[in-house]
């Protein structure tokens, strides 16, 4: 099993998202789904697509602007499609868009269920 991490601007997530459904990803009677599909903001303290974009953080100390981080766990053999499903749908035409990041899960375990 692997998660997979994906730092990326927050007006690509909802493309990323329908990308995922219409792959059949995020279909819960699909076995080969993608589980656990979170998406949180986050403040980057890269640069902005734009001005109106960028903010400041008195408690960083340094400009930012929001973002979105998408994590989800697959199984081994998903990884490089949904890579190149992320690289697709998540690109804003900068050469620095943001980051995929894909990691090993040494033990995953469900609670509540069989």
């Amino acid at each position: 099993m692997k998660e997979i991490k994906a730092f990326i601007h927050k007006n690509r997530v909802a493309d990323v998202i329908q990308a995922f459904a219409d792959q059949g990803y995020l279909d819960p009677t699909n076995s080969h789904r993608c589980r656990n599909l979170n998406v949180s903001l986050t403040r980057s303290l890269l640069t902005a697509l734009d001005a109106h974009e960028q903010h400041y953080s008195v408690e960083l100390g340094q400009p930012f602007f929001n973002e979105s981080k998408l994590e989800l766990l697959c199984d081994n053999d998903q990884v490089d499609e949904l890579v190149a499903l992320l690289e697709r749908t998540a690109g804003t035409g900068q050469a620095e868009a943001g980051w995929v990041l894909v990691t090993n899960v040494e033990r995953a375990t469900r609670i509540g269920g069989h």
